[in-house]
């Protein structure tokens, strides 16, 4: 079903006010959205140039042994060129049983030139483009991918609705408390390795449903250092690898981390959740009397502990892609094979919002980036810099958006507004092209076919053909 039929910004506002998504405003003067996202902002260690952020946007595109390939390459220079002063490196997996698929990127002792090699080359490009680099951030997201790691996936704990949808047996073994405790280390390592290649900010992914943000779900998991009932258990992994992360490279690093503040439930292909009981006893930011709606009192206390703990940006998000996509990516069209989207993307939009500001209110003075503004197309900008002027939020943050558009920060800074052929229309084909498995490689390469068709639209046609030829032999 199409949602998106709006010619004008004011019927695009009566859409969101007849649905009563009460924080999705925008604001209509051009110079006022440069000025709002043109600012900068002050960390405790540096300053970033601008208000607007490129998320950690996987391309699946990297080599064999986890160094970035020619297609990595080449969407980090159309991101250095583009504008933005936040460039959120994307997941990079900190041991090899934590990759999510057989290209995901995976810093290692022996690839750590490459690495240095990409840095380089994106900071000269944005020099080039920008004249300085001195306010840029690029963390680099260091990850393991936990139950969504190939070839074998590693579970923090049973949750029945997640065992189902991502075909788990009940009796698949959890990852104990001394592969966690080891693993703290090959964060810490990870961290130095990208230190060495010139990176000089990190972020420990907790979002989307891999390990990190697992642990922080697994309430029912008893007898565990690093899970159960208590918040400081599910906490502990993020505490433990922050505090030797500061203790071994103090100020050179700058901390950074990107949360999820609510999972919702799995969704059936049937377009509705799967049956769940209550009160609830999974998950994270969940209303445990209704696990559709969130309840942020965990996530505020973590929120708080994190920035104590000496994080200085916070990048929220929320859902899992993996379980329940419109919750995290609100879409026109579903990738291939999955649910409608079950309701109208303005909610999901509003929900984003709504949490993001709830947060950012909570701590006024903590940068935190927000997420869920692709759906709107030319229009993201307006809510964006609505947002970060009323203090709802201090970045704005694009994903699919920028696979589509690089440069949209460099329209915005200079324009104001942004060209409607170019932005992302949410029709998931980029998800779709990740989803494909049928490639020599093991993973098809992950970017935007309508508006890069240079790189992708000839993977595109290739995918196509290899899922018609699988469903033949079948």
């Amino acid at each position: 079903m199409r949602h998106f039929t709006y010619k004008t910004l004011a019927e695009l506002q009566h859409a969101a006010n007849a649905l009563s998504t009460g924080h999705v405003g925008f604001e209509q003067d051009k110079q006022k959205i440069r000025e709002a996202l043109a600012r900068p902002v002050q960390l405790a260690s540096r300053v970033v140039g601008n208000s607007m952020a490129i998320h950690p946007m996987e391309g699946c595109d990297g080599t064999l042994d986890g160094r970035p390939d020619e297609l990595t390459i080449r969407r980090y220079e159309r991101f250095a060129r583009g504008g933005a002063k936040l460039i959120w490196f994307e997941a990079t997996a900190v041991r090899e049983d934590g990759r999510a698929n057989t290209r995901q990127l995976w810093i290692t002792r022996e690839n750590v030139g490459d690495y240095a090699a990409i840095n380089k080359r994106i900071l000269a490009l944005h020099k080039e483009a920008w004249g300085t680099t001195d306010d840029v951030l690029m963390p680099v997201q260091l990850t393991h991918s936990g139950r969504y790691a190939v070839p074998r996936k590693t579970i923090a704990y049973h949750n029945p609705l997640i065992d189902a949808k991502s075909k788990t047996p009940d009796d698949y073994p959890v990852i104990s408390d001394d592969e966690l405790e080891r693993l703290e280390d090959a964060y810490v390592d990870a961290a130095g390795l990208c230190l060495e290649a010139g990176f000089s900010a990190i972020d420990m992914k907790a979002v989307h449903g891999y390990l990190i943000h697992e642990m922080l779900g697994a309430k029912t998991f008893e007898g565990s250092r690093y899970r159960g009932p208590e918040l400081a258990n599910r906490t502990r992994f993020i505490r433990n690898v922050l505090g030797k992360l500061k203790a071994k490279f103090g100020s050179r690093l700058t901390l950074c981390m990107r949360l999820n503040a609510f999972d919702s439930v799995p969704w059936q292909l049937n377009g509705e959740p799967y049956p769940f009981e209550t009160p609830y006893p999974y998950g994270w930011g969940v209303n445990p009397l209704n696990p559709l709606e969130e309840d942020l009192t965990e996530v505020k206390t973590l929120v708080g502990w994190v920035r104590e703990w000496g994080v200085e940006v916070l990048n929220i998000s929320i859902g899992c892609p993996y379980y329940n996509p419109h919750i995290g990516r609100p879409f026109e069209k579903p990738d291939d094979g999955n649910y409608e989207q079950p309701e109208h993307p303005l909610l999901g939009v509003d929900r984003h919002f709504r949490i993001s500001a709830e947060l950012q209110r909570a701590f006024p003075d903590f940068p935190l980036v927000g997420t869920g503004y692709s759906w709107l197309q030319k229009y993201a900008i307006n809510a964006a810099a609505h947002n970060v002027a009323s203090g709802a939020i201090t970045f704005f943050g694009l994903g699919r958006g920028v696979l589509a558009y690089p440069d949209f920060a460099k329209d915005v800074l200079e324009k104001g507004e942004l060209d409607e052929l170019r932005v992302c229309k949410t029709l998931t084909y980029c998800t779709y092209l990740m989803r494909q498995k049928n490639h020599p490689l093991g993973q098809f390469p992950a970017g935007c076919p309508p508006f890069d068709k240079e790189a992708y639209g000839g993977l595109m046609k290739d995918a196509r053909a290899a899922q018609r030829l699988v469903s033949l032999k079948q």
